[in-house]
């Protein structure tokens, strides 16, 4: 008899997805992110769960379920076709990258989606400077810039005036937000070697990771962002395109 193959679960509706896994001849790993990157498959439920399987740096692909329109996911309804498809070997992969955001010494992240700062109090004004290898990009002032892999350009960069990016490319989007200027304007920028810079702060600036608060940009310390790994999505039939409203 061959061996099943160890699928991750993580995210809610276990059990649905455990009895999914088991019909198509898998063996269900329920748990935190973490605990499943050997497995030979992962499937995130919700996209919460997708994120923190991203930071975990899986072995295996990942299955996305109703995990938002950032990668191309899988929706509830087509849930057990999917996990059928998966352990049949009926898919294609599809890469993302993994951001790394350091700041100085004191504060380093990983994010799948994008990567912010943002002014702490609402309506207070600061100063920033984007730069990609090396050459100055844009200065302007606003309430924070979002900066977008693919995957997270859909999602809040999106909201605030962004493009939707292509998975194809590995590039940046980068939206100011809230800008004290009318006509200020959003750039693309290669992946790798992009520093933003606070030139003046009326408040705190935090920096955030995909969905988390993870410390703060001083003047005096540049936050820098650089390509730190992939994420290999596993795209089934009932995936759903990034540039596909739900």
């Amino acid at each position: 008899m061959s061996e099943r193959v160890a699928v991750g679960i993580v995210g809610p509706a276990e059990a649905a997805v455990e009895r999914a896994v088991r019909e198509a001849g898998g063996d269900p790993v329920p748990g935190a992110a973490a605990d499943v990157t050997d497995t030979e498959f992962v499937v995130a439920v919700g996209e919460p769960a997708l994120l923190a399987v991203a930071r975990a740096s899986p072995d295996g692909p990942v299955l996305p379920v109703a995990a938002g329109r950032g990668v191309r996911s899988v929706p509830d309804r087509a849930l057990e076709p999917a996990v059928g498809a998966l352990l049949a070997g009926e898919f294609t992969c599809e890469d993302h990258p993994i951001l790394e955001v350091c700041v100085g010494d004191r504060t380093s992240a990983r994010a799948l989606t994008d990567v912010m700062l943002a002014s702490a109090e609402p309506a207070q004004i600061s100063e920033y400077t984007v730069s990609s290898g090396g050459e100055r990009v844009g200065r302007f002032r606003a309430d924070g810039v979002v900066l977008a892999t693919a995957a997270g350009s859909p999602g809040y960069a999106r909201a605030v005036g962004g493009p939707v990016v292509s998975p194809a490319v590995d590039v940046l989007a980068v939206v100011p937000v809230s800008p004290f200027s009318t006509d200020v304007e959003h750039w693309v920028v290669p992946l790798g070697d992009v520093t933003i810079s606070v030139e003046r702060d009326e408040t705190t600036i935090h920096l955030v990771a995909d969905d988390r608060v993870v410390g703060r940009v001083d003047r005096a310390e540049p936050a820098t962002l650089s390509p730190a790994g992939r994420l290999t999505v596993a795209v089934v039939d009932a995936s759903r395109s990034c540039f596909e409203r739900p």
